[in-house]
C-alpha cells in the first residue's frame, strides 16, 4: 500500500498542475458541448411538437439515427471525415460539435417530456387573457418544462462529461489525453489513472448529489 502512495507524495508539485489544466480543458469542453446541446434540443423538441408532420418525422428521424450512433464515430466524422469536403474544424471545436449534436437528441426528448407534462390548458388559458404565443410559452411554459426537465437534465451533463474522454481521441488536451502523456512519461500508469478518474468524480459528484436533491422537489 505505501508503495502505491509514495509516488502520490514523490511528484505531486509536477503531476497537480497537469491535472488541474486538464480538468479545466474537460469542464470547459463538458459545459460547452452541454450549452449548445441544450439550444440545440430545445429547437429540436419545439419541431417535434410542431403541427407540421414532415418536420416531426424530420426530427424523430434526427434523434433515432443520433442516439443509434455511438459518439466516437460522430467524432470522427466531424474531425476526419469533415475535411474530405473541404470543412476543416480544429479538434477542441470538432469536439464540442460532436458532444452537441449527440446530447442533443437526448436533450429534445426530456424537454419533449416536460413539455408533454405542462396541461395544454394552461397555454390556452394564458392566450385567453391576451398573451401572445410567444409570452405563453417563455413565461407559463417553459419555466415549468425547465424544472421538471432540471433534475434529467443534470443526469445528462455527467453522462457528457464522462463521454468527453472520448475527445483525447482526436487530439483534444483533456483529463484522458493529459493521463495518457502522464502515464508515457512517468511509467506509472496504475496511480495516474486512478488520480484521473478521483479527478473525474469530482468534478461530477457534485452535479449528481444536486440532481439527487433537485428530483424530489421537481416532483411536487
Amino acid at each position: 500500500m505505501t508503495s502505491f502512495i509514495e509516488p502520490y507524495a514523490e511528484h505531486a508539485g509536477e503531476w497537480l498542475p497537469l491535472l488541474l489544466e486538464a480538468m479545466g480543458n474537460t469542464a470547459l469542453l463538458s459545459i460547452s458541448g452541454f450549452a449548445l446541446s441544450l439550444a440545440f434540443g430545445l429547437l429540436l423538441a419545439a419541431c417535434r411538437n410542431s403541427r407540421w408532420r414532415a418536420l416531426q418525422r424530420a426530427v424523430a428521424l434526427y434523434v433515432v439515427a443520433v442516439r443509434g450512433v455511438p459518439l466516437l464515430a460522430i467524432l470522427f466524422l466531424l474531425y476526419f471525415g469533415l475535411p474530405g469536403i473541404g470543412v476543416t474544424l480544429d479538434a477542441f471545436t470538432a469536439a464540442v460539435l460532436g458532444l452537441a449534436l449527440a446530447f442533443a437528441a437526448q436533450v429534445a426528448e426530456l424537454f419533449r417530456a416536460g413539455l408533454m407534462a405542462v396541461p395544454a390548458g394552461q397555454r390556452e388559458a394564458a392566450l385567453s387573457v391576451g398573451f401572445t404565443p410567444y409570452q405563453s410559452f417563455t413565461l407559463i411554459v417553459l419555466p415549468q418544462v425547465v424544472r421538471i426537465s432540471l433534475a434529467p437534465l443534470i443526469v445528462t451533463f455527467v453522462s457528457l462529461l464522462k463521454d468527453s474522454s472520448l475527445a483525447s481521441l482526436i487530439t483534444v488536451d483533456e483529463l484522458v489525453l493529459t493521463g495518457r502523456a502522464m502515464a508515457t512519461e512517468y511509467f506509472l500508469p496504475l496511480q495516474i489513472y486512478v488520480a484521473v478518474g478521483l479527478c473525474y468524480f469530482l468534478i461530477a459528484w457534485p452535479f449528481s448529489l444536486l440532481s439527487k436533491r433537485l428530483a424530489p422537489r421537481a416532483s411536487r
